[in-house]
């Protein structure tokens, strides 16, 4: 999962926390010189997964008991999943067998691996405003992946943050808490939002057509 690190003139901003199977605060000391505000776009563990690192972490209210009390996590792979395909139809998500590629040490055991709880200290809503000083972001509240899941978008510059409610790659609509209508509304708004730039939670970035190519190809698939 891509992790965004946004560094405002009172106050930093990251962006999701990953899986959690290595430290981000020993592995990248040099960006904790304030601590920052965790945002999590929504509950699944490779996004949530390092949460516990950290004292502020805001959310979505529909899924902060899923954080504070996660189910056990599994790094296993090795299985196929029926999606939508967000490009040109129905597609197979293949999985390795494991999901990293690394690991944070010598003899570490994935199989051993578990999320932690993290406490959420602000729930979040659709149109409250997160302020870094000199840069702000609107929540967006985009379910379909997930109910609660989240987008940040800073409307000055034109730039969103989507976690996996879009990125440039299969999209995932068929999973527990997921909801195929309620996606087809997101992806009318992502479709029809002013946007410049799309930081999604995993693939690269892309610009506004490719947005209006991959939610108009959802839209045309699923509706």
């Amino acid at each position: 999962a891509n992790l965004w690190w946004v560094r405002g003139r009172d106050r930093d901003l990251l962006i999701d926390s990953g899986n959690g199977v290595a430290s981000l605060r020993a592995n990248l000391p040099d960006l904790f010189e304030r601590d920052p505000l965790l945002v999590l776009t929504h509950s699944h563990g490779d996004h949530m997964g390092g949460a516990h690192e950290f004292g502020d972490v805001w959310m979505h209210s529909a899924e902060v008991a899923k954080v504070e009390t996660p189910k056990p996590g599994s790094l296993k792979g090795g299985w196929s999943l029926a999606t939508d395909g967000s490009l040109e139809g129905t597609a197979l998500a293949v999985l390795p067998p494991w999901l990293i590629d690394a690991v944070p040490y010598a003899g570490y055991d994935p199989a051993a691996y578990e999320l932690k709880a993290a406490t959420v200290t602000r729930e979040l809503a659709e149109g409250d405003v997160i302020d870094l000083g000199d840069i702000s972001f609107t929540v967006l509240h985009l379910p379909g992946h997930t109910p609660g899941s989240i987008a940040l978008y800073d409307e000055r510059a034109g730039t969103l943050y989507t976690g996996d409610i879009v990125y440039d790659g299969i999209l995932l609509d068929t999973g527990e808490g997921s909801s195929i209508p309620d996606y087809l509304a997101t992806m009318q708004r992502l479709h029809d939002l002013d946007v410049s730039m799309v930081h999604g939670g995993h693939k690269p970035s892309f610009d506004r057509d490719r947005l209006q190519k991959i939610t108009g190809d959802y839209l045309a698939f699923r509706g």
